[in-house]
């Protein structure tokens, strides 16, 4: 089944708190949910959970950090791969995130309009993105990330991105190459970039 429900995310590195609000305002986003694992940043403190909290509840705007559901630094080792990276794929079958899933998908549909918020400002480097919108495109939502000067990306073309990122030639692959699917090397492409961006435990 198809849904036509919308999820956005945004990274507010690219605003001011006065621009990043009055986005949400323009997308009637009425929940937004922190995937930061730590939700304070020393360089953006308007950012910092409470004082973030606070802004937008005087906006009519409900917030809520999801760290455990959807953070990038899960502290369960099992979720890391050999070279000491999350592995997305595998945290993405954990109960935490589903369970995270399931409650954002109950929320809309109480008709909640859902931002998912992090730092970087684009989503291509930011597992909000890679990780987690992936997961409700998977499920048939529409993905649409906010960005700066009032563009948008889907996750559509996020995927597109990705293919031209990691496979610009694939249309000129060799006989065995040409036996693997677009969605298979999409899944090649989307492992690469959580190589690129996984949180690793030495950091």
């Amino acid at each position: 089944m198809v849904m036509t429900d919308t999820i956005y995310t945004i990274g507010y590195s690219g605003f001011l708190l006065e621009d990043f609000i009055s986005l949400l305002k323009l997308h009637n986003i009425s929940l937004v949910v922190d995937v930061r694992s730590m939700p304070f940043s020393n360089r953006y403190p308007e950012y910092n959970e409470n004082r973030l909290k606070y802004q937008l509840k005087r906006d009519n705007i409900y917030y809520r950090n999801y760290a455990k559901e959807f953070g990038a630094r899960q502290r369960d080792y099992k979720y890391y791969t050999e070279d000491g990276y999350l592995d997305f794929e595998k945290f993405s079958k954990s109960d935490a995130f589903d369970e995270g899933v399931q409650k954002l998908c109950e929320s809309m549909k109480r008709d909640y309009k859902i931002a998912l918020m992090c730092a970087e400002k684009d989503p291509l480097c930011c597992h909000r993105c890679i990780l987690v919108a992936r997961a409700f495109f998977e499920k048939g939502y529409n993905v649409i990330h906010l960005l700066t000067n009032g563009k948008t990306e889907t996750q559509e073309e996020i995927n597109l991105r990705l293919l031209e990122k990691y496979y610009p030639n694939r249309n000129q692959l060799t006989l065995f190459e040409s036996m693997i699917d677009d969605k298979e090397l999409l899944n090649m492409a989307y492992r690469k970039q959580n190589a690129e961006i996984g949180y690793r435990l030495e950091e």
